[in-house]
């Protein structure tokens, strides 16, 4: 088989795309080893004895699976960490979600007159004062002060 590496580097150039997408018509091998110049290389081309192969593209298949188990928690575990526990979310964010969680449920129970606007009041200073680790621990606090009915939620 003859040689074809010359002729493929120099349609490569013309064509602007790698020395690997070049593919050569198998029933023209004979023309395209006597072509030597670039202006045989494009009469060539022209011509349809030299081609171009189509650009692969990425399925993307595996990443969309990926990404699927990964909204459903999965892919999460301690192999995947790379920072730390805060560089991962910092505890000002923890905070901010926690505290506007409590806050918002307060809220509720006052403009639901559920509590007094002075049990909010010191409610809300507790949590400020991060009395509350987490909403259920302000619920458990409620029930146990008798400051509001088992049934509410």
């Amino acid at each position: 088989m003859a040689d074809l590496t010359l002729q493929k580097k120099l349609a490569a150039e013309i064509l602007g795309v790698g020395v690997s997408r070049i593919k050569i018509d198998p029933s023209r091998i004979s023309d395209v080893s006597q072509a030597v110049t670039r202006e045989d290389v494009k009469r060539l081309i022209n011509e349809g004895a030299i081609l171009i192969k189509p650009e692969h593209g990425i399925a993307g298949h595996a990443s969309r699976v990926r990404h699927k188990k990964r909204v459903k928690g999965g892919r999460r575990g301690h192999g995947k960490r790379k920072g730390s526990k805060h560089a991962r979310m910092s505890s000002k964010e923890a905070w901010m979600g926690r505290i506007r969680k409590i806050r918002r449920y307060l809220r509720y129970l006052r403009d639901h007159g559920i509590i007094e606007k002075k049990t909010y009041r010191r409610l809300y200073m507790l949590a400020k004062g991060g009395y509350f680790t987490s909403l259920s621990s302000l619920r458990l606090y409620l029930k146990e002060h008798g400051l509001i009915k088992e049934t509410e939620r």
